[in-house]
């Protein structure tokens, strides 16, 4: 119910893509955490929050963007890697990120820099 049903993380099962920070919170305070998604499909960053938000809201809750960066994700090596920034939000917290990764993907190894490339 509520909070659990929102999924940690929602990424791309392979490639290198723009991700966001998202942090979900109960308006008027409450609860709240923090949730990773990351698309291929998204030119820039703005447009997984423009996905993100509306669909948030209907559960009710307010988002506001930590940040973002990329995510290299190669599933065959099980290796995620979490580097870069975004130009509009800023640079996501990439140690928080991996935690909430290392949530889903308990096998991987998953690492991060402060590298552009």
């Amino acid at each position: 119910s509520g909070m659990a049903a929102v999924r940690d993380v929602e990424i791309d099962p392979e490639g290198t893509f723009k991700y966001i920070l998202v942090r979900l919170q109960r308006p008027g305070g409450g609860e709240q955490r923090d949730i990773v998604r990351g698309s291929g499909t998204a030119e820039f960053h703005n447009h997984i929050f423009e996905k993100v938000n509306p669909e948030m809201e209907k559960l009710g809750y307010e988002c506001k963007c930590l940040g973002g960066g990329k995510i290299d994700h190669n599933s065959k090596d099980k290796k995620i890697r979490v580097f870069g920034l975004s130009t509009g939000y800023g640079k996501a917290d990439h140690a928080v990120t991996v935690e909430i990764l290392k949530k889903v993907y308990t096998d991987y190894e998953i690492t991060w820099s402060d590298d552009k490339k």
